[in-house]
């Protein structure tokens, strides 16, 4: 049995932070980072069956054309990825009243987009373009905790930037759901995408603070690695994916990160509309779910 400080559930039996039983959910699960945006999306539904607030959780579940969806916001930062992702496969892969792990047999893969907004880091991938994540870059600490194994492109791309950096750990690199990339991506920018533990210094802004590296993000747009795959460079910023991507695969969940750009870092623009280009992706993503 897993001990009550471990699987930790609310007086009415739901998971602890999310405030969710397991009928609360669908087998196919919308995030964003804002609470605010989950009614940007539950507003296309045909009919919303269930809405709770949790702290920074906010989830509706409703349907799409007959399809059932759940729309949850986690918050900024892997921090938060680390219990959503947690929690949401407590859901469907633990029993809540026996507290034992569900056998394999039994065990659910979620489906699981993220729909958030992002900076480019290059010229080329412009404001307003939709940008499917192929591998994520973690620069923050979480894979540390947990036992994740990389491909030998993944080891090669993370070696090789904590190089070009400096960093005094390497970063993990994680590539996400081919299957879904493949159904959702359609017409979308894909890129590389650079998952950072902050927005200002970790994302190379400056305001009062000077950085630790003043060539920082020159040193990110430059960044190539070459192998039989292609060449790999990185397309984007943001503060999530990494975590999704990697407890994705290590939980075996699909797990796609969608990207709208509202910032170009390498023309420093920032969107004039940054609802409307958020706006569009979810209109397309439903489109094609």
């Amino acid at each position: 049995m897993i001990p009550n400080s471990e699987l930790i559930l609310n007086p009415d039996g739901s998971i602890y932070h999310l405030n969710l039983l397991p009928d609360h959910i669908s087998d196919t699960i919308l995030t964003v980072g804002d609470p605010g945006r989950v009614a940007q999306v539950s507003r296309h539904f045909d009919s919303v069956e269930f809405e709770t607030t949790h702290r920074e959780f906010v989830t509706h579940v409703g349907y799409y054309r007959g399809k059932r969806l759940t729309v949850l916001s986690t918050g900024m930062g892997t921090d938060n990825i680390d219990i959503v992702m947690n929690e949401l496969d407590a859901l469907v892969n633990i029993d809540f009243m026996a507290r034992t792990v569900r056998p394999a047999e039994e065990r659910m893969s979620l489906r699981i987009i993220r729909l958030g907004t992002s900076g480019s880091l290059q010229a080329d991938v412009p404001i307003g373009a939709m940008l499917a994540t192929e591998h994520a870059v973690g620069l923050d600490s979480l894979m540390q905790f947990y036992p994740l194994m990389e491909t030998g492109l993944e080891t090669e791309v993370a070696t090789e930037l904590q190089r070009t950096l400096g960093l005094p750990f390497a970063p993990y690199v994680v590539r996400g759901s081919d299957l879904l990339r493949e159904q959702l991506g359609t017409n979308m920018v894909m890129g590389n995408t650079l998952t950072c533990p902050g927005f200002y210094g970790p994302q190379g802004r400056s305001l009062r603070l000077d950085l630790r590296t003043p060539d920082y993000i020159s040193r990110l747009q430059n960044f190539r690695h070459q192998s039989a795959e292609g060449e790999f460079r990185l397309s984007n910023f943001e503060m999530e994916t990494a975590g999704y991507y990697s407890l994705g695969r290590l939980l075996g969940h699909e797990v796609l990160s969608l990207n709208a750009i509202v910032a170009n870092r390498a023309t420093g623009e920032f969107a004039e509309n940054a609802a409307a280009v958020v706006d569009a992706m979810i209109e397309q993503t439903l489109q094609r779910l």
